[in-house]
């Protein structure tokens, strides 16, 4: 019997219950911990790359809201794209290689290599060269739509931050 209560699917199972009661104990005592809690990170804005347009070179406002809609819609349907494939790859990952149906099913080598970064430290550190290097990622576009005003007809707005 206690074997079943330490697996791990029941472990999760707890921990999830546990915090839940947690988090409705302290709705009831203290619910402004709660909100400082669950506080969004704020967005760190990131500087605007070059070859932008300029004031004069700005595309008409009807042309920039139809991008920015089929932007948006585009990554919305990326994102339940890859929800799907996560899903199916959780059934397809464990099973062995072999033909099933009109599917193969197999394992192949990747060609993308990627950087030891242990055994990148442990050279740093071993010719004391001190902590390795890194670089941030490039900013990455996120388009929002927001109820606003628009400024005038059919114009766009360049809007300096």
């Amino acid at each position: 019997m206690f074997q079943l209560l330490m697996s791990p699917r029941a472990v999760r199972n707890m921990r999830g219950l546990i915090g839940t009661v947690s988090d409705a104990v302290r709705s009831v005592v203290a619910p402004a911990t709660l909100v400082e809690q669950t506080k969004a990170p704020a967005v760190v804005e990131a500087p605007d790359p070059a070859g932008l347009f300029t004031a004069d070179e700005l595309p008409q406002l009807a042309d920039i809201e139809t991008a920015a809609a089929s932007y948006d819609q585009a990554a919305d349907q990326a994102r339940a794209a890859d929800r799907a494939k996560r899903k199916s790859k959780k059934l397809l990952d464990r099973l062995p290689a072999g033909q099933y149906g009109q599917w193969l099913v197999r394992r192949v080598a990747s060609n993308r290599q990627t950087v030891d970064l242990d055994k990148v430290r442990a050279i740093f550190k071993a010719h004391g060269l001190g902590d390795v290097p890194m670089r941030d990622n490039a900013p990455s576009l996120r388009v929002e739509r927001i109820e606003a005003a628009p400024a005038a007809e059919d114009t766009a707005v360049l809007v300096a931050a």
